[in-house]
């Protein structure tokens, strides 16, 4: 394959887990008394359930007042979704005080270069690669910059976890892409149908 083909690469973003932190700590069994749909089984999880369905998230809010957020598929919407929360929450005079801090810990995404790979290939000459089809199909990939794990697989297609910031995830993929057509990994471009 000739490196003067032009890779199209694309990017989605699956899924994003946050911790959000509150300053103080909260009494989750008023939350649950108070606030409708809402799962509490202490004996079985100690945090509580609180489900959005605008956006579609989850979260599971710790006593210590800190919560994990999943489900958002953009920064964007991982805002609105701590924001509607908070509402919620004050709605039923549940006391929420300070800026709750948000931090992502990472962000799943699947890609695409548009275009198929020789995943043996590109096992030996990518670093920190790891290439076995008898466990796995795709090529596993550690990449030092941005600091993110991609699976690939020989249709081009793959998975990224580990970025922090969307913006990650779209500089893995082009990185990938070119590296892959640097090293003479592209097989061809796919057609799409």
């Amino acid at each position: 394959m000739s490196s003067g083909a032009v890779l199209k690469p694309s990017y989605k973003i699956e899924n994003i887990v946050a911790t959000v932190i509150l300053e103080h700590e909260l009494d989750l069994e008023l939350i649950e008394t108070r606030i409708p749909a809402i799962t509490y089984k202490p004996d079985q999880f100690p945090g509580l359930i609180f489900r959005l369905d605008k956006p579609k998230t989850t979260a599971l809010i710790f006593k210590s007042g800190k919560m994990v957020v999943t489900g958002a598929k953009s920064t964007q919407q991982l805002i609105e979704a701590v924001k509607r929360m908070i509402k919620v929450l004050l709605k039923y005079d549940i006391k929420v005080t300070g800026k709750p801090r948000i931090q992502i810990q990472n962000i799943v995404a699947s890609g695409d270069i548009g275009a198929y790979v020789h995943l043996e290939k590109a096992a030996y000459l990518l670093e920190d690669s790891m290439y076995e089809p008898e466990q796995f199909p795709g090529l596993i990939h550690r990449m030092r910059s941005p600091r993110v794990v991609l699976l690939i697989f020989s249709s081009g297609k793959m998975v990224i976890t580990g970025a922090k910031e969307e913006v990650e995830v779209e500089k893995a993929v082009v990185n990938i892409g070119n590296q892959l057509l640097e090293l003479g990994c592209i097989a061809g471009i796919r057609e799409e149908l």
